[in-house]
């Protein structure tokens, strides 16, 4: 069995209304590159990676007489054709990896009959738990609904995917208003699901000794843990010494090396394993492993999927003997997918982990075409170009806890 062909096509998603993300940053539709790799005795394995656009497709298209010949199944060996240290030097190629180690694992489980999550060691439990991901939104430009803003909109936006997902844990994506507002909002979800757990993450945005002030302020809810209130290992570990909620990352330990560093001189109790950001799902796996042996947590991270990496995050999910946590999805702010059958139902609050051979999901070639089409039509997206917010980017006063010109309605300014 050899790899026979390589294709890589951009779509984008539309979203039910566009999301706010710290330091001007928003996403009003997701893109994604989604990757196709074949086999000269029949098989088609998929993978997935976030945005990239034409650049993601080139650099695919480059990869291809690099692995056209390759194995599928001699995944080590793809690891150090694409990732040795060396060539790292000159090429940030971890995310294409990963959508190539993805496509890979699809087509060897199907070979082999047997699902991915096998090829991991097996499945530990049937079904992922998933918090509600909620963000600040702006209202859908066609419909006019969606908008996130205030914690009584940001409440009843939660009581609605409570009732439709079953989730009970809520994670806030902050970073966006003031934090004394975002304070108000979290402690409101907090009243309004006293027996849900909840988690804050502001992307970095807070100064180390405003995320000591927030995390100070919440310490007497259930919070699962405090992604990101800051940036760096060491802005995490002076949070960590005066915050008693437990830190987490999926920026700043992404690396084995990063891990060790923080195995060595603690600053992060939780890491997020992004299965496109670490490199894949077995990297992930062993990311996994380091962290039960020095007793750190994990969970499942999202970076803005469809069904293809969905199905990693679930594989994964499924395997890890130390998973204590619900994983993040944005999955459920989108409107559609293009796999087949549409998107992956929840039901309480879990995503079922798939038993077909391989990743256990097909491609939609009808939805890849459009959404295909729509990408051509639309252009590429800009993910921290927020025309509601084109002051934010550069820096904000370090005083918004009492600046009054710090308005809270990005889009009226």
């Amino acid at each position: 069995m050899k790899i026979s062909d390589i294709r890589a096509t951009t779509v984008t998603v539309p979203l039910e209304a566009p999301l706010l993300h710290s330091n001007g940053a928003h996403w009003g539709r997701f893109v994604r590159t989604i990757v196709e790799i074949e086999t000269d005795d029949g098989y088609l394995g998929l993978g997935e990676m976030g945005g990239g656009g034409e650049s993601a497709e080139l650099a695919f298209r480059g990869l291809k007489n690099y692995l056209v010949g390759h194995d599928p199944i001699q995944l080590e060996a793809l690891r150090f054709k694409i990732l040795n240290p060396t060539a790292s030097l000159y090429n940030n190629r971890t995310q294409l990896h990963a959508a190539i180690e993805f496509a890979c694992l699809d087509i060897v489980g199907q070979k082999l009959g047997v699902p991915v999550h096998d090829l991991l060691g097996g499945k530990l439990r049937d079904e992922v738990p998933f918090a509600s991901y909620l963000f600040f939104r702006y209202a859908n430009p066609e419909t006019g609904e969606g908008e996130v803003r205030t914690a009584d909109q940001l409440v009843e936006h939660a009581r609605a995917l409570k009732r439709q997902h079953g989730f009970m844990t809520h994670k806030l994506k902050g970073g966006v208003y003031p934090p004394e507002h975002e304070l108000a909002c979290y402690r409101a979800l907090a009243d309004a699901f006293p027996a849900d757990r909840l988690r804050y993450d502001p992307n970095g945005a807070l100064s180390v000794e405003e995320s000591i002030r927030f995390g100070k302020a919440i310490e007497d809810l259930r919070n699962d843990y405090f992604e990101d209130p800051t940036w760096g290992l060491n802005g995490l570990r002076r949070v960590r010494s005066m915050v008693d909620i437990p830190t987490a990352t999926n920026t700043v330990v992404i690396t084995f090396e990063q891990l060790a560093a923080n195995v060595l001189d603690l600053a992060v109790d939780v890491i997020l394993l992004d299965t496109t950001f670490w490199g894949g799902i077995r990297p992930c796996v062993k990311a996994a492993a380091v962290c039960e042996t020095f007793q750190l947590g994990v969970a499942v991270h999202s970076s803005g999927e469809l069904g293809i990496q969905l199905a990693t995050m679930l594989h994964l999910g499924a395997t890890l003997p130390n998973l204590t946590f619900a994983a993040d999805a944005h999955y459920h702010h989108l409107t559609d997918d293009i796999i087949d059958g549409g998107k992956l139902p929840y039901r309480d609050g879990r995503i079922r982990v798939p038993d077909a051979p391989g990743l256990g999901v097909k491609l939609d070639r009808e939805k890849l075409r459009r959404y295909a089409e729509l990408y051509q039509e639309l252009g590429g997206y800009t993910y921290d170009r927020d025309p509601g917010r084109p002051e934010w980017y550069p820096l904000v006063p370090n005083d918004r806890w009492a600046d009054p010109a710090v308005r809270l309605t990005p889009s009226l300014r």
